[in-house]
């Protein structure tokens, strides 16, 4: 009795290695756009998000709060903020301290289908700044993929 050599092929890995994937991954595990119906009004994420991001500058609050709303790019560009208001607060020997402010007009808009851009007037003891925040809907929920305070 011989044994046939073919069905030994299947086993080896070669007949795998030949198939090729109908879909990417990413397509499944990445991140999935979300449309605006299907997402709750920006307009309250706008206004704490801008609130917690003046309090961690000012270092009254942990960067670490807010990494569930923000891209990893984000983080990362407020980790750097973070460290180079620490080190200024270190150099002039002053405490961090909370900060007040009121916020002012907020301005948003929609370019497209699941993306916010959004402008907040901060306006503080000694000065008024803007800052602007872009919302897109990922996996269901707004994440802020930009966030800069002029």
């Amino acid at each position: 009795m011989t044994i046939d050599p073919a069905p030994r092929a299947a086993f080896d890995g070669t007949a795998a290695v030949a198939l090729a994937p109908r879909f990417a991954a990413d397509d499944f595990f990445d991140q999935q756009p979300t449309p605006t119906a299907s997402l709750p009004d920006p307009r309250p994420l706008v206004e704490n998000l801008t609130r917690c991001v003046i309090e961690i500058l000012a270092g009254a609050r942990e960067l670490e709060q807010i990494a569930r709303w923000v891209t990893d790019d984000v983080y990362r560009h407020l980790l750097k903020r973070v460290v180079l208001s620490s080190r200024s607060r270190q150099a002039k020997g002053a405490q961090a301290q909370r900060p007040t402010f009121t916020i002012g007009s907020v301005l948003v808009c929609e370019p497209r289908d699941g993306v916010v851009e959004a402008t907040v007037i901060v306006r503080g003891r000694a000065r008024v700044r803007a800052v602007a925040v872009r919302l897109e809907g990922l996996d269901r929920r707004w994440r802020a993929t930009a966030v800069h305070v002029l």
